[in-house]
């Protein structure tokens, strides 16, 4: 099992302490819920919408091994919360060739807004990628 710390490129603190707080409060932008790995406690992290892709939707770190990602890997399940509307998921993540063609056509699309960070971490394998299986939220309580 390769245990080498993967990359990462942390948010500075404008964004991470006056920004995202903001911007979660305001509900003015998608949520990411999540139980934290060790914790358990409910992470609550703005992301920007899905990444449609073939018919699916996916969510790409393109800042690599973030929190949320990792927490993400460790849950069965989460939450996507916008303007009050709450969509409860499995969240799937991607290896191999089925990673490379979704963060190709994530590149593709989002160009020079995400260009800084690949340039940073090349590798799309240092991206985790996982697709949004829906659930039904009375299962996903029951389960």
């Amino acid at each position: 099992m390769d245990t080498a710390p993967r990359p990462y490129i942390r948010p500075g603190f404008v964004m991470a302490r006056i920004v995202n707080p903001i911007v979660e409060h305001l509900g003015g932008t998608l949520v990411l819920v999540v139980p934290g790995r060790t914790t358990g406690e409910r992470r609550a992290v703005p992301l920007g919408r899905p990444f449609e892709f073939e018919g699916a939707r996916y969510l790409v770190s393109g800042r690599g091994e973030t929190h949320w990602a990792r927490n993400l890997r460790a849950a069965p399940r989460a939450e996507l919360r916008l303007h009050g509307k709450t969509e409860t998921f499995r969240p799937v993540e991607l290896t191999g060739a089925d990673r490379e063609r979704v963060v190709t056509a994530y590149r593709a699309e989002y160009g020079r807004r995400v260009d800084a960070l690949f340039r940073q971490i090349p590798d799309a394998a240092d991206h985790p990628v996982f697709r949004i299986e829906h659930l039904d939220p009375t299962v996903a309580a029951g389960s």
